[in-house]
């Protein structure tokens, strides 16, 4: 089994694959395979939690590369800044981790949860996506505050509020 012990630079070239679920990324401690079916013992600080895009480095000095891997997941969208915060706001209310993008809010499947989510005017579909939910508000800003277009969340959560407010 192959030790990984510590973050690689964000520079540094990846030449394997790490592919998890995020139940799986938020474990200090774990055993697993990566992409190739080398078995490794991921051993990182407590509390850290893995990120699609985090770069690791083994005990021989390959890098791996962090994949978020596709999950069940449900996902509601709207152009209502309004509803999806209500939404997101009763969900985090229950303590469920959320992922907020701009008009799209999206959380590990639950029937329950979507049916509430429902119930506040919302659709709600069933996905197959990577799962990236907020880390919270005590869980620092190192984790995911990126986004494919460079645009941090609290920017686009801003600009979707006051567009919902523009006449």
């Amino acid at each position: 089994m192959l030790p990984i012990e510590k973050k690689a630079s964000h520079d540094a070239v990846a030449t394997e694959r790490l592919v998890l679920p995020f139940e799986l990324r938020c474990k200090s401690r774990l055993r697993t395979r990566l992409e190739s079916g080398r078995e490794v013992g991921v051993f990182l600080d407590r509390g850290t939690i893995l990120r699609g895009g985090d770069l690791l480095e083994a005990h021989d000095g390959c890098i791996v590369a962090v994949v978020a891997a596709p999950e069940a997941v449900m996902e509601v969208r709207s152009d209502n800044a309004l509803m999806l915060a209500r939404a997101a706001y009763h969900l985090g209310n229950r303590h469920v981790a959320v992922q907020l993008q701009a008009g799209l809010l999206r959380f590990a499947k639950d029937h329950v949860l979507g049916e509430m989510v429902r119930g506040l005017g919302l659709a709600v579909v069933e996905a197959s996506a990577a799962f990236e939910p907020e880390s919270g508000a005590y869980g620092g800003h190192g984790g995911h505050g990126h986004s494919a277009d460079g645009e941090g969340r609290g920017a686009r959560i801003h600009d979707m509020m006051l567009k919902q407010r523009a006449p």
